[in-house]
C-alpha cells in the first residue's frame, strides 16, 4: 500500500475566532478500490490511542499514526468469505488488557480479532457477547426492538446499564441491563459450553424516541443526552425524557442542531474526540465539519476540503485529544488531517 503525495492545503470558514482550529492534510492512502465504510481509533488502551482499523469489503486493516503525517501498516485481515462486505468496527480488549478487533457486516457475523496475538478470537452471532469466554449474554430484540437493521449502538459514558441503538426504523431506542446485570456477571465464571448458557431475551427498551423522519445512521451519548443524524443535512443533540411508570414512553426536547451541508445520503457516520468537546462528519462531496459540543448556540470549529476529496465521506475518527482526524471514502482511500499548531 504506498503513501500518496499530495499537497497539503488547509480550508477553513469564517468561525468564531476562540473556536477556530486550522487542519492540514498530511497524508492520503489508497487502500483499494471497494468502499471503506468505517474507521475508528483506540481509546481502549492509552498504549495505542494512535493506532486506528478501517473496514471493506472483507478487509480488516490496523494502521498507526507517526509522526509527520506518516501512517503505518500494522495488521491486515482477509475474511476467507469473499461476499463478506464489513460495514463497521470497534476496538474492545481481553480481560488482561490485549487489545481486539470487532468488526460486522451484511453475513450478520461478528469477527473478534485478537491484535496483539494476530490471530481471530471468535465467530459468532451478533449479539451481546462477553469476548473474553465467548458467551452471548444479552439479545436486544422482541415486541419493543427494532423493525429494521441496527445501523449504529453507543454505550452511555457513566452509567454501565444503558445504551441507546438506531436504525433502519427511523427510531433511536434507549436499552437497560440493570435488571440482567446477574447474567453479565454470571457469564464471566460460567463453566459450562458457551452455547448452554441462559441467553436472555430483552424484549422492551426503556425508551423510543421518533427524532427523525428516515433512517437513523449513527448515536451518540453526550452525558445524558443525545446526538443522533439522519439524512437531513444535520446533526442532532436532544433530550430524551423518559416516563418513570410507562416504560418506553417520553417526550423528547431538541436542543440544538449541527449543519452539514450536502449529507442528505444514509451511512454517513460522526465520531468525536475522547472527552467529546467536538465532533467531525463528512457528506457526499468528500468535505468534513468540525462543530464544537460543549457550546450553545453551535461553534464550527472548522470546515475541511481538499481539491482531490470528492467521494462520499462515510465516515471520520478524531484521535483522543482531537489533534488528528481521519476520513475514510467510498473510493477506497482514508485521508489524514492534523491540526496546525498557532503561535
Amino acid at each position: 500500500m504506498a503513501r500518496i503525495p499530495i499537497g497539503c492545503e488547509p480550508v477553513v470558514g469564517s468561525l468564531t475566532p476562540s473556536k477556530k482550529k486550522e487542519y492540514r492534510v498530511t497524508n492520503r492512502l489508497q487502500e483499494g478500490k471497494r468502499p471503506l465504510y468505517a474507521v475508528v481509533f483506540n481509546f481502549i488502551d492509552s498504549r495505542y490511542f494512535n493506532v486506528f482499523a478501517t473496514v471493506g469489503g472483507n478487509r480488516v486493516t490496523v494502521y498507526q499514526c507517526l509522526e509527520g503525517g506518516v501512517i503505518a501498516v500494522l495488521q491486515s485481515y482477509i475474511d476467507e468469505d469473499k461476499d463478506e462486505s464489513f460495514y463497521t468496527v470497534s476496538w474492545a480488549c481481553n480481560i488482561d488488557g490485549s487489545p481486539f478487533i470487532v468488526a460486522g457486516g451484511i453475513n450478520g457475523i461478528l469477527r473478534v480479532i485478537d491484535a496483539g496475538n494476530e490471530k481471530i478470537h471468535k465467530d459468532e452471532s451478533v449479539r451481546l457477547w462477553n469476548v473474553h469466554t465467548g458467551i452471548c449474554i444479552l439479545i436486544f430484540a422482541g415486541a419493543g426492538g427494532h423493525r429494521n437493521e441496527v445501523l449504529s449502538v453507543d454505550f452511555h459514558p457513566s452509567d454501565i446499564y444503558r445504551i441507546a441503538s438506531c436504525g433502519m426504523d427511523n427510531t433511536v431506542k434507549i436499552w437497560s441491563m440493570k435488571e440482567f446485570w446477574t447474567y453479565v456477571e454470571k457469564s464471566f465464571t460460567w463453566t459450562d459450553l458457551p452455547s448452554k448458557f441462559p441467553t436472555k431475551y430483552v424484549q422492551f427498551p426503556i425508551f423510543i424516541a421518533s427524532v427523525h423522519s428516515n433512517y437513523v445512521d449513527c448515536t451518540r451519548w453526550l452525558g445524558d443526552f443525545i446526538l443522533s443524524k439522519s439524512v437531513d443535512n444535520e446533526i442532532v443533540l436532544w433530550e430524551p425524557k423518559m416516563k418513570e411508570q410507562s416504560p418506553g414512553e417520553g417526550t423528547v426536547d431538541i436542543l440544538q442542531k449541527y449543519p452539514v451541508p450536502e449529507c442528505d445520503i444514509w451511512f454517513i457516520k460522526f465520531s468525536c474526540d475522547f472527552h467529546y468537546k467536538a465532533a467531525a462528519i463528512g457528506n457526499r462531496e468528500g468535505k468534513i465539519f468540525v462543530w464544537e459540543l460543549q457550546t450553545s448556540p453551535p461553534a464550527m470549529i472548522a470546515r475541511l476540503s481538499h481539491v482531490q476529496s470528492k467521494s462520499p465521506i462515510r465516515q471520520t475518527a478524531m484521535s483522543f485529544d482531537g489533534s488528528t482526524i481521519l476520513s475514510c471514502c467510498e473510493d477506497g482511500t482514508i485521508w489524514r488531517w492534523d491540526v496546525v499548531a498557532t503561535s
